[in-house]
């Protein structure tokens, strides 16, 4: 019990002692801490006005393969959830003639497994999840991508030289 209370008293000096002399962290000035907010924290500014969606219903080149294709159209109001996908009322198998729309791969009625489904695979229900309409904005950073076909057209060039 004695050498209970002399560490006990020993921990609270030690404790004491640390917290009396800690060094305490310097702080920054304001003007010196980068922010995206571009205004200080206690004013809200106007947010930048939306992007156009492309609306042109005209299918968009890809960029690589198994790239999943873009949506051409606007999805605004769509409802996606686990009752109903408004997507399935055009692309669905049943659909496609009177839609004219594409109908999704075959590869979204197979489950894990490569076994074929009569329904949507639950996994590729959610479109929006690799499908995404395209908008009519500037790039907010630059991009030198450069596709496969480019890429194999230079390399063939380069062989022949």
């Amino acid at each position: 019990m004695k050498t209970f209370k002399l560490v006990s008293a020993f921990s609270v000096l030690a404790f004491s002692t640390l917290m009396m002399t800690s060094v305490t962290a310097a702080s920054i000035p304001e003007d010196r801490i980068d922010t995206l907010r571009q205004a200080p924290i206690n004013v809200e500014p106007t947010p930048p006005a939306m992007q156009a969606v492309l609306n042109k219903d005209i299918k968009e080149m890809r960029n690589y393969p198994m790239q999943p294709p873009v949506i051409p159209h606007k999805i605004d109001g769509y409802q996606l959830d686990l009752k109903v996908n408004k997507c399935m009322s055009c692309h669905a198998r049943h659909r496609t003639g009177d839609s004219q729309a594409p109908m999704v791969s075959v590869t979204h009625y197979m489950d894990r497994d490569n076994n074929f489904l009569a329904e949507l695979s639950p996994r590729r229900y959610f479109c929006t999840q690799c499908h995404v309409p395209q908008l009519d904005a500037k790039l907010l950073v630059e991009n030198d991508f450069v596709d496969m076909d480019h890429l194999i057209k230079a390399n063939t060039e380069q062989k022949k030289h």
